[in-house]
């Protein structure tokens, strides 16, 4: 046992000097504890032999000098009393002269052995301040700090000290004398002995060294002549009032610290008020008027002197004087004599409640004044004060009222305007916002503080809510009420339920209902008022209406709910519909549309609220049943409406037109009897002067929007037969020629209607009649805009009947002909209006459907339509400025791929249109009519051999020019998106030249496409006829916009489809670009959440998100990588690669895809991500050629193993054993990608890579490639992991170091030892796994560990712990054994000293171990005191242990027992020495404590 603690050393004896020696050397230890045991330690030393040890000290300062200041006091202080007094005081009197830092710290040490010693100090003090001689100043200072120290003390030398003092204080001719000599005044003066010297002392001070110009003595001298008002007689303190008042007053024009001068003027005036001074109310005018200045000039440190001496002046002496003061200073205009005022008023309301009961309104009537400030910063003084108010029943009285008032209009307060570039020059200014904040917290201190005042602002706040300019203030007020309701109506008090009759200042529940309704429906205006007065209106429910009630309470928490974006959105009045439909009560709805429609002025400055409030009112007009009370508030909307404004006009006919959907008579006649009325009459003579007529016509639109919601909201079975009789006839009469025209419009659109139905009516096989080509020529005649499409659809005729004549044969050719003549011409018509490419593009829309039909009939008439009209175009333009032709893309997308159409004519038709359409862009381009271009001239070549064509020359020369410059960059995202459509053309040729077009566009001119790259890669997935194109294209947009198309792949829903696959396996056919991808996927892999655990989350498709996105980069990794070209990209990528898939693996296990995977129609099973991840890892390593790794894991199934949740970490570990025996080279790479996932704060990905690792050190290749290290480090930091499966992998880890690399395993010793040692410590170990791999371990190491490794156990606390316990244990069997015995001797120290062990566990066991061993001392005494104390649940006081255990080895019986053993008590001491060394702070200050005893 010896080699787990301290050797004994060779016998010798120690003598006291060497102890002391020692300690002095430990004096400077770094701990606090352990300096101060050893100070206790030389103090016991010293006590026994107080000169050895002082001598030793003195000689040891001197030694060491740096050492003086830090532990003179330590040594000296309590060894020698009397030589470190008479030191102290010669070294501090030594010179006459003040030396502050020396002779302070020779007084500190004075004043410190006075808390203990102050008779020996006094005697000493008092010594050298003899009477008649001026003492040392710290002499003087000595006696000031005691007096503060060692109160008590103290008292019994109070007489000697003032008896000597006081007549040597005209002898103080320094400053610094009659400083030090006031300080002591202050703390010593003591009454009944002294009174009359104080007069005498008082005359000094206040005639001589109150006038010092040394404004510290001033201050001093002040404190002090306060502290003497107490003590001086009454007659002589009231004969030096008029003089010492003002003296004190004056001095705060001297000095720039008013406190002591206040503090000084408080004990004045305290002294003077208690005697019953009458000369006093002589100085009440200049005392007041000078702490008024002080008020309103001083900060809040001395505001509590102040109010100190407001409170002396008011309590019983002159109230009534005071109060009148501070009232008559409101009424001064002065900014800062209010603010001073209203300070002292608001503490005296605070302070003297009794006294100012009866000047309540007295005061309530002086502050109307203040009220009228216009400052900001006497406002919020006002503020304070009213608070104070509040809370002493101020505002239950008459005029309390407006002090209400005054904090609703500053909760309104708008906010503070500055100019730009202009700030505050006042730093103290008090800003709008800053004051309304404070009015809103003041506001909500009253409800919820101030019981009293409930009953006041219940209902009364209520009356605040209606008036406009109160509208700022409506949040905070309806928070207050709300707070103020909710109370009263849960606690059923009767005044809950408001009498409005009683109440007439109160508005009207209408009116309340609809301003709150109004500010619900705007909530984020006036600073959030939404939410506050939906609640409001919810609290108050019964008060509007009891029928409302239960509505409310379901439907307001709605609303509430929106405003935090979670509920319905309240966007109209249907929520007012609903209350009306519950309140079912006809006359309350009439009342509530006439006031209401009162309340509409209110509104006047904000338009919106007012707009919907003209909707609220049509509502409520549709739920009235009187006639009479509808007619006359639509008269009151119509009259009222400020006709000029937009939004008004807009409000006025949606409520108009809410109101007729139920009363469409009645609103048409009032309607009609508005347009009838005056206001719509020209005004002739003088009249004309005050009506303007563009005030007529505002007034004409209003009417016309009203019958126009009319016409919307009306039932359609009433409305459509008013149109002709009321509405047209009652409008056409305010229409002036401009809007006649509209009605002539309307009348040509109606043959337009029946022209269609005539088209519609015939046959779509063959034309047998001249319907088509009348209804063109007619048309055509027309010449209004209409609808083109149906007058197209004469393309779609069949061919000609097979059962006609050959006359027939010609008369159906000649209508033919005539027809598409007709169409024609329509079109050049229609055309010809609008010559622009808007235009040209509004009649090419209603063709291109027939470009692509199946017929070749179709296609070839649409085509010769096309360039027809193109042809047309191009001669009829006119460029007089440079524009943009910005279709041409699109017309080029739905035409290049007819070149290769299987007609012959269609293709010919095809390069016409081409040829045009690019001419035509060379003259929006600025080129001349006659200008020709010969890229484009190539095309009439081309032409010639449509019959034949070569199409590599045709897609060729076509690509060439649409790659040129002839079309611009913005226009190729429409020819592109044209192009992707064209890849399902139902013509093979043309879907394969769309996309030989597209790949090249995409090659040459892709890199300009990147916000559009993904809408071009959806639309691409949709070609599937045309896979391999496809795939090319994106291969193409990978190439460019790698991110882009990633993004986009990797969104389609899991499983992915035949096409989404193909895709992938497409993108690694390009080793650069599949490296590329790789990393990319990888990168994200690393960085996202692998899962959410829906308990954890409120939002289901978040966790959808992340689990499935992480999968579908999974599935696409192991889609490139089927491509048999990605192989060059997978093994240069393969340790990132092995490692990302490694930890998926991990972070999959027992996670699967939601159920809902394949709501997308798919009925492919879904794989989940742990067999995606498992799947990709195999593929992997196949695509790695790495078959002899694969092999054997398919033999003992570590696939199916590393998919089940209960085998996972075998499959791991069947990985790691293939990978360490075939695939050495490539792990030191995978190892250092691995690593860093073990800090990953997911269990499940530390808990596969630890495995993998574990098995690893299980081989001698981690060795060979010097991965040792690398994982060592790794695993010791899984030892405190806070999954315990991890600490059991690491745990097994470390003991395989054993098996793979024994050689290893004397340099990992100490690692090794702790590692294992923990895991046999491991409580929170279930099924004990942890403790067997520990064991296992052990049982591994220890074949291989030196001897001297062994040592390493004893430091770690756990092995400590545990070889104490088996010390202990082993007492069983080792007593009487000599041997056994001298060790117990020689751990005893140890086991004494680790009782202050800092480890709970060690302390436990020393306790443990000593008390089963103490019979094998011998000693009876130690063995009960063993017994006694040392038990591991109690605690022990380690002191008082100590000191009686060292009695008992001290005394003549324990010594007679251990005869055997003379060296032993000298063998302690030695041991306790070496222990001042220890590395714990604790057991140092036990060996200094016990060396002590």
């Amino acid at each position: 046992m010896s080699i787990l603690y301290s050797l004994t050393p060779p016998p010798c004896l120690l003598s006291p000097s060497e102890v002391t020696l020692a300690l002095l050397d430990s004096a400077n230890d770094k701990d606090p504890v352990v300096r101060e045991q050893v100070r206790k330690s030389i103090l016991t030393l010293g006590k026994l032999q107080p000169n050895k040890v002082l001598s030793m000290c003195q000689d040891y300062l001197v030694k060491h000098p740096k050492v003086r200041h830090h532990h003179y006091y330590c040594h000296l202080l309590y060894a020698k009393i009397k030589s470190i007094i008479s030191l102290a005081s010669d070294e501090m009197t030594r010179s006459k002269d003040v030396v502050p830092d020396w002779q302070q710290a020779a007084s500190n040490i004075l004043v410190a052995v006075g808390n203990k010693y102050i008779n020996d100090i006094m005697e000493e003090i008092l010594s050298k301040f003899q009477p008649g001689i001026l003492p040392h100043f710290f002499v003087v200072q000595t006696l000031s700090s005691l007096s503060e120290s060692n109160v008590y003390g103290m008292v019994p030398f109070l007489n000697a000290i003032l008896g000597t003092m006081l007549p040597m204080l005209g002898m103080a001719k320094q400053d610094n004398m009659k400083w030090v000599f006031s300080s002591v005044l202050y703390l010593i003066i003591i009454k009944d002995t002294f009174s009359s010297e104080i007069y005498a002392a008082y005359d000094i001070l206040y005639c001589s060294w109150l006038q010092s110009r040394e404004s510290k003595l001033r201050l001093t001298v002040a404190e002090a002549v306060g502290s003497m008002s107490h003590l001086m007689a009454h007659d002589k303190l009231e004969e030096q009032l008029p003089k010492l008042i003002p003296t004190i007053l004056s001095l705060y024009k001297k000095n720039t610290e008013h406190y002591v001068i206040s503090k000084s003027l408080c004990q004045v005036l305290d002294a003077s008020v208690n005697m019953g001074s009458r000369v006093l109310e002589t100085q009440i005018d200049s005392l007041l008027t000078t702490l008024n200045q002080q008020v309103r000039q001083s900060d809040s440190p001395l505001m509590a002197q102040y109010n100190a001496m407001l409170r002396e002046l008011a309590s019983n002496t002159f109230p009534d004087r005071l109060v009148m003061f501070v009232l008559q200073k409101l009424e001064n205009s002065n900014e800062r004599i209010r603010m001073g005022s209203l300070s002292v008023l608001r503490h005296l309301i605070n302070s003297s409640t009794s006294i100012m009961e009866s000047k309540k309104l007295l005061i309530l009537a002086s502050i109307r004044q203040p009220l009228a400030d216009h400052s900001n910063k006497v406002k919020k003084r006002v503020v304070q004060v009213i608070s104070a108010m509040a809370h002493h029943g101020y505002l239950e009285l008459e005029g309390g009222d407006l002090l209400v008032k005054f904090i609703i209009q500053h909760c309104a307060l708008p906010d503070t305007y500055y100019r730009p570039g202009q700030r505050p020059s006042d730093p103290e200014e008090v800003t709008n916002e800053a004051l309304r904040s404070m009015c809103d917290n003041t506001l909500h201190l009253f409800t919820t503080t101030v019981g009293r005042l409930t009953d006041v602002l219940w209902p009364m706040l209520l009356y605040y809510l209606t008036p406009g300019q109160y509208s700022n203030a409506t949040a905070p007020l309806c928070k207050s009420l709300t707070l103020l309701g909710t109370k009263k109506r849960a606690s059923q008090e009767p005044n809950f339920n408001i009498d409005f009759n009683e109440h007439v200042n109160l508005p009207s529940p209408h009116i309340l209902m609809v301003r709150l309704l109004v500010n619900g429906s705007f909530p984020f205006r006036s600073r959030g008022h939404g939410a506050p007065s939906l609640s409001l209106l919810n609290v108050i429910s019964p008060n509007i209406h009891p029928n409302a009630e239960t509505l409310w309470e379901k439907e307001i928490p709605a609303l509430l709910s929106y405003l935090e974006g979670k509920g319905p959105q309240l966007n109209d009045p249907r929520f007012l519909a609903k209350s009306l439909v519950a309140i079912a009560d006809d006359k309350w709805s009439c009342q509530l549309a006439v006031e209401a429609t009162r309340y509409l002025s209110t509104y006047n400055q904000s338009l919106e609220e007012k707009s919907f409030l003209y909707r609220c009112i049509g509502v409520t007009l549709q739920h009235c049943s009187n006639k009479e009370v509808v007619q006359k508030q639509l008269q009151e909307m119509l009259i009222s409406a400020r006709h000029n404004d937009a939004i008004e006009r807009a409000g006025v006919a949606m409520g108009i037109g809410l109101c007729a959907s139920s009363h469409l008579d009645a609103t048409l006649a009032k309607l009609d009897d508005f347009g009838k009325s005056d206001a719509f009459k020209k005004a002739s003579g003088i009249f004309s002067l005050l009506k303007n007529d563009s005030d007529v016509e505002k007034m004409k639109s209003t009417l016309i929007l009203c019958y126009g919601y009319v016409a919307l909201r009306a039932p359609e079975d009433q409305i459509l037969s008013r149109i002709d009789s009321d509405i047209l006839r009652s409008i056409s009469k305010h229409f002036n020629t401009k809007v006649r025209m509209v009605l002539i419009v309307l009348t040509h659109l109606n043959i337009f209607l029946l022209l269609k139905d005539f088209i519609k009516a015939e046959p779509t096989d063959a034309m047998r009649t001249p319907v088509r080509h009348l209804v063109m020529t007619t048309c055509a005649n027309l010449m209004y805009p209409f609808n083109a499409q149906r007058c197209a659809s004469g393309l779609h005729i069949g061919t000609e009947p097979r059962d006609v004549s050959l006359s027939g044969a010609c008369q159906y050719q000649a209508l033919y002909k005539d027809t598409f003549n007709a169409l024609q011409e329509l079109l050049r018509n229609i055309l010809a209006r609008d010559l622009s490419p808007n235009g040209l593009q509004s009649v090419f829309k209603h063709i291109e459907e027939w470009l692509s039909s199946g017929q070749g009939h179709e296609r070839e008439r649409a085509m010769n339509t096309t360039a027809h009209i193109l042809e047309f175009y191009f001669n009829n333009l006119h460029v007089k400025n440079m524009v943009t032709f910005h279709n041409l893309g699109s017309l080029l997308g739905r035409l290049a791929p007819r070149c290769t159409d299987p007609n012959p004519l269609v293709r010919r038709a095809a390069i016409d249109c081409i040829y045009t359409l690019l001419y035509i862009q060379l003259r929006y381009e600025g080129f001349s009519l006659d200008y020709k271009d010969d890229s484009v001239e190539r095309l009439i070549t081309l032409r010639e051999s449509m019959d034949n064509p070569d199409h590599s020359v045709l897609y060729k020369t076509c690509s060439e020019l649409i790659i040129s410059k002839r079309l611009p960059q913005q226009q190729l995202n429409t020819l592109i998106f044209m192009l992707i459509e064209g890849l399902v053309d139902s013509q093979s040729n043309c879907s394969r030249a769309s996309s030989v077009l597209l790949n090249t566009l995409l090659k040459n001119r892709g890199a300009g496409l990147q916000d559009l790259v993904g809408s071009h890669t959806h639309w691409l997935s949709h070609s599937l006829q045309v896979k391999v194109s496809v795939a090319q294209s994106i291969l193409i947009l990978a190439t460019q916009h790698l991110q882009t198309v990633i993004n986009t792949l990797i969104s389609y829903p899991l499983p992915f489809d035949s096409w989404s696959c193909e895709m992938w396996i497409a993108l690694g056919a390009d080793s650069k670009l599949a490296s590329q991808i790789m990393e990319m996927l990888m990168e994200k892999l690393n960085i996202m959440v692998p899962y959410v655990d829906k308990k954890e989350s409120m939002m289901r498709g978040a966790i959808i998100f992340y689990a499935i996105l992480l999968c579908q980069m999974t599935c696409a990794l192991k889609e490139m990588m089927l491509n048999g070209q990605s192989q060059e990209a997978v093994v240069s990528l393969f340790p990132q690669l092995f490692s990302s898939l490694l930890v998926r693996l991990g972070s999959s296990v027992g996670v699967t895809l939601p159920k809902d995977i394949n709501s997308s129609g798919t009925h492919r099973k879904s794989p989940t991500k742990l067999s995606a991840a498992v799947e990709a890892l195999r593929i992997l390593l196949a695509r790695a050629q790495l078959d002899h790794v694969v092999k054997p894991l398919d033999q003992e199934g570590a696939w199916d193993k590393m998919k089940d949740p209960q085998q996972h970490i075998t499959g791991v570990t069947l990985l790691a054993r293939a990978m360490a025996k075939h695939a050495g080279p490539r792990l030191p790479a995978i190892v250092e990608c691995l690593c860093p996932c073990l800090n990953n704060i997911y269990e499940c990905q530390r808990v596969t890579i630890t495995a993998f690792f574990s098995e690893l050190l299980n081989h001698h290749v981690v060795t060979e490639l010097m991965m040792m290290d690398v994982l060592m480090n790794n695993m010791m930091e899984r030892i405190s992991d806070p999954c315990c499966t991890v600490r059991m992998l690491a745990v097994r880890g470390l003991g395989n170091i054993a098996v793979g690399s024994p050689e290893k395993v004397n340099k990992y010793a100490k690692e090794l030892l702790a590692a294992m040692s923990s895991g046999m410590e491991e409580k929170d170990d279930p099924g004990k796994r942890i403790t067997l791999e520990a064991m296992s371990g052990l049982s591994k190491v220890l074949l291989y560990l030196d001897k001297k490794n062994v040592q390493l156990l004893v430091e770690n606390d756990e092995i400590r712990c545990a070889s104490i316990m088996l010390l202990g244990n082993l007492s069983k069997f080792g007593s009487g054994e000599p041997v056994f015995k001298d060790q117990i001797h020689n751990v005893l120290v140890s086991l004494l000293l680790h009782l202050s062990d800092p480890n709970l566990q060690v302390v436990k066991a020393c306790k443990y171990a000593m008390r089963v061993c103490a019979p094998v001392v011998g000693s009876e005494l130690i063995t009960t005191m063993f017994q006694n104390h040392l038990h591991e649940d109690k605690s022990l006081h380690y002191g008082e242990f100590i000191n009686d255990l060292t009695k008992y080895i001290n005394c003549s019986l324990f010594c007679s027992q251990i005869q055997d053993f003379p060296g032993m008590l000298n063998f302690y001491h030695i041991t306790v020495i070496q222990f001042f060394k220890s590395s714990w702070a604790e057991v140092r200050a036990g060996a200094a404590m016990f060396i002590g005893r």
